[in-house]
């Protein structure tokens, strides 16, 4: 279907602003324009019973975790480590703080996120450790946030959707921590992809072709660590034992077919996952739930996911 209205209409004011693609910038302006960019059009973050901030120690020093934590209730809550995106390059906590927010509500979940290191300051692994560091610091200190850790999922969008994935590889590798479900919005999944999506995307006022070479290139420090699977899950040579999946695409995204891609892996492989794609909206969208119903709607649907899963 054509490009939403809602789609097209921030397409359109990108346009009057004239603001340069962020793979033309330095990446600590490209970092600063995206997470102005977030806040635009993120909408009001939601207020939750209590943010809580930690220290965790992790191979490359201390990380920082950030705890939403839902409304008091009679039993434990249901855990989230929620991984923003950026290109592996862009982001920190404040990132995917509307979205934790959302999540954390919608679900009753205690929602967890961690400010994992950058490239090209930290290529890869560096990201993928940390996550894993965040996931079993969340298994093993639920208790003491009120949180079941028999009742733990992993999520994220765009490169927190590829964190995501490589982390399940991790736990089934490592043996642990257990997950229930993994949430994963239009994830990367291979560095070498030349599908038709990533082809066809070459709007310069989106996230588009150009982009995902800029990120590939400061995410990996040898372009031959992308055919880890923890950088690109895609290549991965079994799928099989992973937990149940949820994945997101969108119809205006060059990753849209690497995602889907990724689904059919997990569905070949016994994993159950159920894909749905959102047409007529770009890559970006679940992030911008206050400026595109489709990324709201997203987030309803992600959560209601969560919640049958995590019961």
């Amino acid at each position: 279907m054509p490009l939403h209205p809602e789609a097209e209409a921030l397409r359109a004011r990108r346009a009057e602003t004239n603001a340069p693609p962020l793979y033309t910038l330095t990446v600590a302006q490209a970092r600063a324009a995206d997470l102005a960019d977030l806040r635009a059009a993120g909408g009001t973050p939601e207020p939750v019973a209590a943010v809580t901030e930690h220290r965790v120690p992790g191979t490359g020093g201390q990380l920082a975790v950030r705890c939403y934590h839902p409304a008091q209730r009679d039993r434990p809550h249901p855990a989230l480590l929620y991984l923003y995106g950026g290109g592996w390059a862009l982001g920190c906590l404040d990132t995917g703080d509307a979205i934790c927010r959302a999540l954390t509500n919608a679900t009753g979940c205690l929602t967890a996120t961690v400010g994992y290191r950058l490239a090209p300051e930290h290529p890869f692994p560096a990201a993928v450790e940390d996550a894993y560091t965040a996931l079993t610091w969340l298994a093993d200190h639920a208790a003491g946030l009120g949180a079941d850790p028999d009742r733990l999922a992993v999520g994220g969008d765009s490169a927190g959707g590829n964190l995501a994935a490589a982390t399940t590889l991790l736990a089934r590798e490592r043996g642990g921590p257990a997950l229930r479900h993994q949430l994963l919005v239009y994830p990367n999944t291979d560095h070498r992809a030349d599908t038709p999506s990533l082809r066809a995307g070459d709007d310069p006022l989106f996230f588009n072709r150009h982009s995902v070479a800029w990120y590939w290139r400061h995410y990996l420090a040898d372009p031959a660590d992308g055919e880890n699977p923890l950088a690109s899950p895609l290549r991965a040579p079994s799928l099989a034992g992973l937990p149940p999946a949820t994945v997101i695409t969108a119809e205006y995204d060059p990753l849209r077919d690497e995602g889907e891609a990724y689904a059919a892996r997990l569905a070949e492989a016994g994993v159950d996952v159920e894909l749905r794609r959102w047409d007529g909206m770009p890559h970006g969208f679940f992030a911008m739930a206050g400026v595109l119903a489709g990324g709201a709607d997203a987030q309803r649907y992600a959560a209601g996911r969560l919640r049958a899963a995590l019961r």
